[in-house]
């Protein structure tokens, strides 16, 4: 049997590979997808706690994604929108549902959505080999050749799929290297979307806490998001430190709100006159998790009734509880990060079809590129809508 001739090697079977592999292979291109891992799609598989979110129906490319180059993600997301993948996802017959607004997740499992996009490959004949490990790629007068632990592949078209440094058990720095190889712009990458952790002083102090989760408004490098908070061992988690994590630098403090909703010190006087004979961390508890008032009380203020404190202990307080310094020791990085923030330059790449503008046959798509969406399914919004962009046109 001949060896099978492609027109045209994506690396990486993730979201952005396994899409333009899709949206090739409907254009009658020969492709082949060679994906590192046992199987296709293995961040689809433990994203969302296993459901996948995956897509946000408000994604907005001027809002929602951080690059050197703002503009970078318009055309893409104009040309292939949440619906677009909504509309594949009904046509599966894959159940989901709306959990928070505009976050979109799979009803029974991550697995619906890497199943739909492997069968779609399988009919647009893509030819799919898993546990090909690439290790470089280097220019021919035909093209390119793709060189793994086992063998060489060639094509006139590579597609650089392989996605960021986040997961590193199934993450791939190729695309990175392959960049310096060839003497384009890498933003530096770094870890986003990930759990800050505490500092030596703070650590011994709120280490206790883990395990509980409230509302609160973070706020970091000029950006603010209101969402639940969550105490672990090694420092600060849950979605709104997720998304600040994105802005945080080394050095940074983030401003915490644990109680956005309130002027706490203007609640605590507005108490201290209603239900003067209280103690003040019961009356604080009626606002925040127990086991955290009772650590507060320890280190923030003298529990006492509320009567015997004096109106400026009741503002630093407040103003404390309002705004708490939090400056992290660093973060978790790509161990539990969700994405890579960086990556290869979008001056190097076109924003129309994603080839690289001095390599002209090569290609760059999704988390390889220096576009980061937010937390809530922004980011396989955004691997959709480049991997079907440049199917369209390798």
């Amino acid at each position: 049997m001949p060896e099978y001739s492609p027109d045209v090697i994506i690396i990486g079977g993730g979201a952005s590979g396994l899409m333009c592999a899709i949206s090739a292979g409907y254009r009658g291109r020969r492709v082949l997808v060679l994906e590192k891992g046992p199987k296709c799609g293995l961040k689809i598989l433990v994203s969302g706690g296993g459901r996948c979110n995956f897509t946000n129906l408000f994604a907005d490319p001027r809002e929602h994604y951080l690059s050197q180059n703002e503009h970078f993600c318009i055309s893409a997301m104009k040309r292939f929108s949440p619906q677009d993948f909504v509309d594949m996802v009904e046509t599966a017959g894959i159940a989901y549902h709306e959990k928070s607004p505009g976050q979109l997740f799979c009803d029974e499992s991550a697995k619906d959505i890497v199943a739909m996009l492997l069968e779609q490959c399988e009919w647009a004949g893509v030819e799919v080999r898993t546990a090909q490990s690439v290790g470089e790629v280097t220019e021919t007068a035909e093209g390119f050749t793709v060189r793994t632990d086992s063998r060489e592949y060639s094509a006139p078209r590579v597609v650089l799929a392989c996605g960021g440094l986040s997961l590193p058990k199934i993450a791939s720095d190729l695309a990175f290297r392959t960049a310096n190889q060839l003497s384009l712009e890498v933003v530096p990458p770094r870890a986003a979307l990930v759990p800050l952790t505490w500092n030596s002083s703070d650590k011994d102090v709120f280490e206790p806490l883990s395990g509980i989760s409230l509302p609160a408004e973070v706020t970091c490098g000029g950006m603010s998001f209101r969402e639940d908070l969550l105490f672990t061992h090694r420092g600060l988690s849950g979605p709104a430190m997720l998304q600040i994590s994105s802005f945080w630098r080394e050095g940074d403090a983030v401003l915490i709100d644990l109680l956005p909703a309130v002027k706490a010190a203007q609640w605590l006087r507005e108490q201290r006159d209603e239900h003067a004979q209280q103690q003040l961390s019961t009356l604080l508890k009626s606002v925040l998790p127990k086991r955290l008032v009772d650590l507060l009380a320890a280190h923030w203020f003298d529990d006492r009734r509320i009567a015997e404190v004096s109106s400026e202990d009741l503002d630093r307080l407040g103003d404390r509880l309002n705004g708490w310094r939090f400056r992290p020791g660093g973060s978790e990085g790509y161990r539990t990060a969700e994405v890579t923030l960086g990556g290869i330059n979008t001056d190097e790449v076109s924003s129309k079809t994603f080839e690289v503008k001095s390599w002209p046959g090569l290609y760059a798509i999704g988390e390889a590129l220096d576009v980061t969406g937010w937390l809530g399914g922004y980011n396989f919004q955004w691997a959709w809508a480049s991997g079907w962009c440049c199917g369209q046109v390798v």
